[in-house]
């Protein structure tokens, strides 16, 4: 499969089902042009540069789960182990030339990003409520993996069923080993570090995930799905907001509901499936997290056999004193503007939530 059978899908789903404002339009068109220049460009580095595609990626620590379950406060927290490497979004955005390449300006390349993050919270305000970013941020694998045309972030975006059906359907191992060649990008002359890694929608494909990276270590964050759909829903609305005409916010929780509830069966089935699954897999409570996130990241950490070390530790404590919870302000929702109810919730999620004892907090 070549990036244009994707590629094809989704502009053609944008242009009959996503109801495009003029600001949506303008943002597929610039979006897509971005992306294609990318690819070029990692295609030419990596011809010139021969060594990238020897960069080993070895055993990386990869976050996924349900959205909005603690994870990317852990993502974070991971950051501050400076034996620890994650992608910044500056580096996933203007990928090239390869950040350890001499005349690689990373200063100018981040002042770009800021600039674009800012233009995108002028057009959408609360998002910076849900889901604060700055360039220097660690990035989620989904920025990567639009380079493929293979990403749940566009799904999130923009209403295209058609695109999300045939991504739920997809074999999606192309996309993940392009995931791979990105990170030996950014990797390259750079001495290898544990790699950290965190997208909630991973979740929809352990099979391909773990075909690329057979020796990740895996953390997959829970929290009750009753206080998660709401917000899931109300993430994509403002996001939809932003670009369509129109949005439907009962339409948008029901897809939420049905998404993400076939999405942890199909990974406790998998995980079920898997010999490895206690060795490989390790269950972080939003709960723990938020109590004590030290401790959490401790028992993780002892778990895999990684070592916390001293200054890692105070450097996790140092970001927690300057980044308390609702610093850019607390973010609002009901289950009822989204067209869901307690019961529904428990009834699709019910063995995820007995399985993990997932109260409603």
């Amino acid at each position: 499969m070549t990036f244009l059978e994707p590629l094809h899908i989704l502009l053609e789903a944008c242009e009959q089902e996503a109801n495009l404002s003029m600001v949506g339009r303008l943002a597929v068109k610039s979006e897509t042009i971005r992306l294609l220049i990318n690819r070029l460009k990692l295609t030419q580095d990596r011809k010139t540069y021969r060594g990238i595609k020897k960069e080993h990626i070895k055993s990386p620590l990869i976050i996924l789960g349900l959205p909005r379950t603690g994870s990317t406060l852990l993502h974070n927290l991971l950051s501050q182990d400076p034996t620890n490497r994650v992608p910044r979004l500056w580096e996933t955005m203007t990928p090239s030339p390869p950040p350890g390449h001499p005349q690689s300006l990373a200063k100018p390349r981040i002042q770009h990003t800021n600039k674009l993050l800012k233009g995108f919270y002028l057009a959408a305000p609360k998002f910076k409520v849900v889901y604060p970013m700055t360039a220097l941020d660690p990035a989620e694998c989904v920025t990567i993996m639009t380079h493929s045309f293979m990403s749940a972030q566009f799904q999130s975006t923009y209403h295209i069923p058609s695109y999300q059906k045939w991504l739920e359907n997809a074999d999606l191992r192309q996309a993940y080993v392009e995931h791979r060649q990105f990170l030996q990008h950014l990797q390259w002359t750079h001495q290898p570090q544990q790699w950290v890694l965190k997208a909630p929608p991973h979740i929809f494909a352990l099979k391909s995930l773990l075909s690329v990276y057979p020796d990740a270590k895996v953390i997959q964050t829970h929290r009750s799905p009753h206080t998660v759909l709401g917000s899931v829903a109300s993430f994509d609305v403002i996001l939809r907001q932003t670009f369509s005409r129109s949005v439907n916010p009962q339409h948008i929780g029901q897809e939420a509901l049905l998404q993400w509830s076939e999405a942890v069966q199909s990974a406790m089935n998998f995980r079920d499936s898997q010999a490895t699954n206690n060795e490989q897999f390790y269950d972080m409570l939003y709960t723990s997290l938020s109590r004590d996130p030290i401790d959490a990241i401790r028992k993780m950490y002892d778990h895999f056999g990684l070592p916390l070390l001293n200054r890692a530790e105070q450097n996790m404590k140092e970001f927690l004193k300057k980044n308390p919870k609702h610093k850019h302000g607390e973010h609002r929702y009901s289950l009822s503007h989204y067209g869901l109810s307690e019961a529904e919730i428990s009834s699709n999620f019910k063995s995820y939530i007995d399985r993990y004892k997932l109260d409603a907090s």
